[in-house]
C-alpha cells in the first residue's frame, strides 16, 4: 500500500545523503515530490529515476528567500497543494568561536535555520488553506550535544528544535511539526564533520563504536523515520524532537 499516495511534499537537500534517501522512499510510497538542491546535475540524475509525472526538481540555494518562494509556488502550480515539507539542506561551518569567520557563521545559520523559517513562511499559509499539513525538519543530536569546533552547526540545530516546537504550538491542531535528530549517519556530512578532529577516520570509527548498536546509521534508517512522521501512523505526534542515533545519546 502506498501510504503517501497523492500527497504533495517538498523535500530540500534532496540530492544526496539522507535527503536523497527520503525522496526515493517517499516516491515509492506514491507521493508527488517537489525536490530541491544546489546541484542541477545531481537533481536531474535523481528525478530521472523517479516517475516523471510525480516529481520536479528546482535547483537553488534555500538560504535565499526567493528560492523558498519558488519551491512553494512551483509545488502549487504542478500539484495543486502542499501537504508536507521535509527540510534537509545544511552546512557544517567548522571552526571554533574564535576561528570561524563571520561569513561561515552566517552562512551556516542561514542554511540550517533561516532556510527552514523562509520556507515555512510561504508553505504554512498554503497548508492552512488546504486544511492542514505536516512539517518535518532534519536536525541533529548536535541540538543537544556539542562537538569540537562545531559552534555554528550546534547552535543552528538547537535553534531549529525551538523553531519547530513553536510551529507545532502556533499552528495546532491543523499542522503537525516534528524534528528528526540523527546521530552518526554514513553520509558525506559525517566525513566532512570529522575534519574537525585530528584523526578524522578514527573519529568516525569512534562514533560508530559509541553507538549501542555498533554501526553508523544508514540514510535509509532516517528515511524510515521520516516516512513514519509523514504518514497518518504518527497522527498524534507533534512538537517532538526524535533522536535516531543507534543509542549514542544514552551515554
Amino acid at each position: 500500500m502506498e501510504i503517501l499516495k497523492d500527497k504533495s511534499i517538498i523535500i530540500t537537500g534532496a540530492t544526496s545523503g539522507m535527503g536523497k534517501a527520503i525522496a526515493e522512499r517517499f516516491s515509492k510510497e506514491g507521493a508527488y515530490l517537489t525536490l530541491s538542491g544546489r546541484n542541477q546535475q545531481r537533481g536531474t540524475e535523481l528525478i530521472n529515476k523517479l516517475p516523471a509525472d510525480r516529481c520536479q526538481f528546482i535547483a537553488g540555494d534555500v538560504g535565499l528567500i526567493e528560492t523558498n518562494e519558488m519551491l512553494a509556488t512551483r509545488a502549487i502550480e504542478k500539484f495543486g497543494k502542499i501537504d508536507c515539507v521535509v527540510t534537509n539542506a545544511g552546512e557544517l561551518g567548522l571552526g571554533s568561536v574564535t576561528d570561524v569567520s563571520y561569513e561561515t557563521w552566517n552562512s551556516t545559520l542561514n542554511s540550517n535555520l533561516n532556510a527552514v523559517f523562509y520556507l515555512l513562511k510561504f508553505v504554512l499559509p498554503k497548508m492552512l488553506e488546504n486544511g492542514g499539513g505536516n512539517v518535518i525538519a532534519n536536525g541533529s543530536i548536535a541540538a543537544f550535544k556539542v562537538f569540537p569546533n562545531h559552534p555554528a552547526y550546534c547552535a543552528s540545530k538547537a535553534g531549529l528544535v525551538s523553531l519547530i516546537k513553536q510551529v507545532a504550538l502556533d499552528y495546532s491542531p491543523s499542522v503537525r511539526a516534528n524534528v528528526i535528530c540523527p546521530g552518526p549517519v554514513d553520509t558525506p556530512l559525517i566525513w566532512n564533520s570529522a575534519q574537525a578532529f585530528d584523526q578524522p577516520e578514527q573519529a568516525v570509527e569512534g562514533a560508530k563504536n559509541a553507538t549501542l548498536l555498533k554501526r553508523l546509521g544508514k540514510p535509509e534508517d532516517i528515511a524510515n523515520l521520516a516516512l513514519f512522521l509523514a504518514s497518518e501512523e504518527s497522527a498524534w505526534i507533534t512538537g517532538s524532537s526524535i533522536t535516531i542515533d543507534g543509542g549514542i545519546m544514552t551515554k
